[in-house]
């Protein structure tokens, strides 16, 4: 996630929620994942969750410690609308997630469907594996969807640092030595409005 804000309201304004490449109507995979791995009561976080449907379904659900932090107010602001009355029921956070300061241990489960691809350069992965080892409580899991190996390059008019599974767990641990250890991880295609196939890598990681 660059450290652009002005550029992710400018790409959440030009279109439609619904026109944007990674829009979900049923974030169903995001869903699966989150379930298993937290409870009701848990607290999530959804990083880069900007106008995505996770916090709706997860409300639904009956979740009820949401946090939902995006680098763009804009797509916030989009979610908060929709949500209406029920906006309420999640923290929403406005920030760039590699200088955020989270609280130690807060979460149970930290989600990332796409914004670790964004982070280009070595010293901003640094900065969010710090973040996400700090906001993790111990035995808490990451979930951590990336553009695969023989994904997109670029999105949104933006470069992307792509992986595998092996290759992202050796990312995290190269910044938080032994602090992530890899649980699961799938192939994952994703259908873009338009109806183009993006592959994607999705990892699983417990929090040690």
């Amino acid at each position: 996630m660059p450290a652009d804000r002005t550029h992710w309201d400018e790409v959440y304004g030009a279109r439609t929620e619904a026109a944007l490449t990674w829009f979900e109507a049923e974030p169903g995979l995001s869903l699966s994942l989150i379930t298993t791995y937290a409870a009701p009561n848990d607290p999530v976080i959804d990083i880069g969750g900007g106008a995505s449907r996770v916090m709706d379904a997860l409300i639904a659900l009956g979740f009820s410690r949401l946090s939902c932090l995006d680098l763009s107010q804009a797509a916030l602001e989009a979610s908060e609308a929709r949500l209406g009355d029920r906006a309420g029921e999640v923290n929403w956070i406005a920030a760039d997630v590699t200088h955020w300061a989270p609280r130690p241990a807060a979460y149970a489960l930290w989600h990332d469907r796409a914004a670790f691809h964004f982070l280009t350069a070595p010293d901003q992965r640094a900065a969010y594996v710090a973040r996400m080892a700090m906001a993790l409580r111990s035995g808490g899991h990451a979930v951590i969807m990336t553009f695969a190996e023989d994904g997109p390059e670029t999105c949104s008019g933006l470069p992307v640092q792509r992986y595998s599974p092996a290759s992202l767990a050796a990312e995290l641990d190269r910044h938080a030595p032994g602090g992530f250890v890899p649980v699961t991880s799938a192939r994952h295609l994703h259908r873009t409005p338009k109806g183009a196939e993006q592959a994607f890598q999705v990892s699983v990681l417990r929090r040690t």
